[in-house]
């Protein structure tokens, strides 16, 4: 039988800290309660049980001296227990507390001439005082209980907010805010003392700037590297190209060129590890974008608009998005190629293997490829920073059936009505005017040649 699921709230901390001082509270409240109530009600109970024998021993005297009982006692009266009656006849003096007439009463009773001789003693006030002490013991527990329920959830709250904030700073640093600390004042200041969670948050402070600065270091010392193989590719290609035409200078001149990609590559991946990147918003029509971005691939790529749609983004940008994912689509997956317009989403899809489990796990990670095909790891992983630049969301999986599938999916643009009913539609007019007139010579070759994963 399956065990149900608890809800998420009894996971926390605050919910078992609560729990937890609950049950103490409960537990030692209890204990005390009881030690106090048989403390109080055995002296009680004594108290009246010596007055009920000093009452016997006063009326045994008057009994033996022939003086009439008072009214409180007499010889096998009536109401008096049996078990006492029995005892009393057996020779033996004892006390019993029974209901007489609809109060609590004290019985005494001891041996005369073979009957019992008994006494009573209202024993209304001593009851009341027990249960009135078990009232107060009840009352001040409940009291006790929420008091210190409020204390423990106070301090609990008070660590449990703290835990919340490192975990928030740590899915922020996770997410790639290298900037984000803790920045618990108990670490700021030696002199006080530190506790668990501070110890925690300073570690992760500490995590965090040195995970900060050794990126720092990687993105620098990549920006600088590819900055100075520009100035010797450059010369490289030129003498490329004096050399006599021939298998040998094709083969060079293939590799300048590769080399050239791989080095434009890392400056860009470097500008947008960096974050300097900034985005020239225009209104343009996404369907002929995109079939103008297959075009410029030179792939046979299959181009379906289901629903066209009027995005506002960096045309540049998008068109090198595209451009990565027809060409990785390409290079490690198999024909058909299909990219689909369907509104603002742009879903490109091969029919090879798919993407490899880390791919869909963790996103594309640069320099790895497991595909066995050309490729160094960088053109999805730019396609990937780009989108975030322009505000796109790209979401990488696997078709059913087999193959990878890329899905892009952009802030579509409203259309706004003038007060004749009217759509405007001049800045969309005026985008698509200068996207058709420059997307052609803006859409370089790295397009096709610069992906992979």
């Amino acid at each position: 039988m399956r065990r149900p699921r608890l809800p998420a709230w009894t996971a926390t901390l605050t919910w078992k800290a609560a729990v937890f001082i609950t049950v103490m509270c409960c537990a030692l409240a209890a204990l005390l309660g009881v030690l106090v109530h048989v403390s109080v009600a055995g002296q009680t109970v004594k108290d009246s049980r010596d007055k009920a024998l000093g009452r016997l021993d006063e009326v045994s005297r008057l009994y033996e001296s022939g003086e009439p009982l008072p009214r409180f006692a007499g010889v096998d009266p009536e109401g008096l227990p049996g078990s006492l009656r029995a005892l009393a006849a057996r020779g033996d003096r004892g006390t019993m507390v029974t209901e007489y007439q609809g109060r609590p009463t004290m019985w005494a009773a001891g041996p005369a001439d073979g009957k019992a001789l008994a006494v009573r003693v209202d024993y209304t006030s001593s009851a009341a005082t027990i249960d009135g002490l078990d009232r107060s013991i009840l009352g001040s527990s409940v009291l006790a209980i929420g008091a210190t329920l409020l204390v423990g959830a106070f301090a609990v709250t008070r660590i449990t907010r703290r835990l919340h904030l490192t975990a928030q700073v740590a899915r922020r640093i996770s997410a790639g805010d290298l900037d984000a600390r803790v920045n618990d004042p108990r670490t700021e200041d030696p002199s006080r003392p530190q506790d668990e969670v501070a110890t925690v948050s300073g570690a992760l402070d500490t995590m965090a700037s040195s995970l900060q600065r050794k990126l720092q270091t990687e993105q620098r010392f990549t920006a600088d590297v590819a900055h100075e193989l520009r100035t010797p590719l450059t010369g490289l290609s030129a003498a490329a190209e004096l050399l006599p035409e021939g298998r040998p200078s094709e083969l060079v001149r293939d590799r300048v060129q590769a080399m050239r990609g791989l080095t434009e590559d890392l400056l860009e991946i470097s500008r947008l590890d960096a974050g300097t990147e900034t985005v020239d918003l225009a209104v343009h029509d996404l369907g002929p974008l995109a079939e103008r971005v297959v075009r410029a691939s030179g792939t046979a790529t299959e181009v379906r608009i289901t629903r066209d749609a009027t995005v506002e983004t960096d045309k540049r940008r998008l068109e090198r998005v595209l451009g990565n994912l027809v060409a990785n689509a390409h290079r490690h997956g198999l024909p058909p190629v299909v990219l689909s317009v369907d509104g603002p989403v742009v879903t490109v899809r091969d029919h090879g293997e798919g993407y490899p489990e880390y791919l869909l796990a963790a996103g594309p990670q640069r320099f790895r490829t497991e595909s066995g095909g050309k490729g160094h790891g960088l053109g999805l992983t730019i396609a990937v920073g780009q989108a975030e630049v322009i505000g796109a969301e790209l979401v990488f999986a696997n078709a059913p059936d087999g193959g990878a599938v890329a899905r892009l999916a952009l802030p579509e643009y409203v259309r706004f009505a003038d007060p004749d009913g009217e759509a405007d539609d001049g800045a969309v007019d005026g985008a698509r005017g200068e996207t058709d007139g420059g997307a052609r010579g803006e859409t370089d070759g790295r397009a096709a040649g610069s992906a992979g994963s």
